[in-house]
């Protein structure tokens, strides 16, 4: 089968080369899922680079979030088994950690309906407790955790803020329904926030880009609010001032929404009927902004790395040249 692989750790445009591999063979637990859609993610560009919490041995098939189909033809959604990830023709998984992918959602849709929505959801309902009549501030909210988010607090009741980087990505973030946009690039965030909000802040924050965005949230967050710190896209991971934390009365909460699929892997269920749910009656509809061929995976991962894409893009090894197969 075809295959990306990682020989070396560096940028993804560089390291992954595409080769004719093994079809994979799974261990205890596990199963073989034929590829229909992997969507691209933040981890993956990390663990090229070597950088993310979890590094595969070398050399490994990156691609994390996948739609898959069974070998009895199920499609399911999911995590990968590492070093078989999914930017590949054939992919592992663990057989308990796999949901099926709700039937109203196309292949690159499903893909894109699992670690993104769940990161939103667990963190504004199970860590933030985002009610609805609240604002929330989205960083990055034209991106594929961004948007997410966007579009869970919109279904919770909430005013939404969305901050982008550029005229383009402030477009996407209005048409996924951010009641206010701000655009960093032409913009003071800070000033504009405020303003919006009548000097009050954001009751709840959610935030996948650390660096500048955290020392932004934390002059925006309202009295008895939440930051959620989700990831560190800038790079540049912040150190809080727990002084301010405790003067202007606030919370800073963390999220590792992969510890839930080993701490408590019924509330990732109990999550997933929830997004299916709001899928049905069209509160929530996962933005895919490129569909790339399998041969076009590195350079698409590239771009997500560059901060280029809004949305998610996704990889189809049943598309040749954006035409199905």
């Amino acid at each position: 089968m075809q295959a990306w692989q990682v020989h070396e750790n560096g940028e993804p445009g560089e390291v992954m080369r595409l080769a004719e591999v093994a079809r994979p063979t799974p261990g205890e637990g596990q199963v073989l899922l034929r590829v229909r859609a992997a969507n691209i993610n933040f981890p993956d560009i990390l663990m090229c680079r070597g950088e993310y919490q979890i590094k595969p041995p070398l050399p490994f098939i990156p691609g994390a979030e996948l739609c898959g189909e069974t070998e009895d033809g199920r499609r399911v959604i999911g995590t990968v088994a590492l070093p078989h990830g999914a930017f590949a023709e054939y992919a592992l998984a663990d057989a308990a950690a796999l949901l099926p992918a709700p039937d109203m959602l196309d292949d690159a849709e499903a893909a894109a309906l699992h670690i993104g929505y769940q990161t939103g959801w667990f963190g504004l309902h199970r860590r933030a407790r985002l009610e609805a009549g609240e604002t929330l501030l989205v960083h990055a909210a034209a991106g594929g955790v961004g948007s997410a988010a966007v579009q869970l607090g919109k279904a919770a009741g909430a005013t939404v803020i969305g901050v982008v980087g550029g005229a383009e990505k402030a477009v996407v973030a209005r048409e996924l329904g951010c009641d206010v946009v701000v655009d960093r690039r032409s913009q003071d965030v800070v000033a504009a926030v405020k303003e919006a909000t009548g000097g009050r802040g954001a009751d709840v924050v959610y935030d996948p880009v650390g660096g500048d965005a955290y020392t932004q949230s934390a002059r925006l967050v309202a009295f008895e609010g939440r930051i959620v710190v989700v990831g560190f896209a800038s790079g540049t991971i912040p150190n809080p001032s727990l002084n301010h934390a405790l003067v202007k009365n606030y919370a800073v909460l963390g999220l590792h929404w992969g510890l839930y699929n080993t701490k408590n892997p019924k509330l990732v269920q109990h999550c997933h009927e929830q997004l299916t749910e709001l899928a049905a009656r069209g509160a929530i509809k996962p933005l895919v902004s490129e569909r790339v061929p399998l041969a076009g995976a590195a350079t698409a991962v590239q771009r997500v790395a560059d901060g280029v894409t809004t949305g998610r893009v996704t990889v189809l090894p049943s598309l040749t040249d954006g035409v199905a197969a």
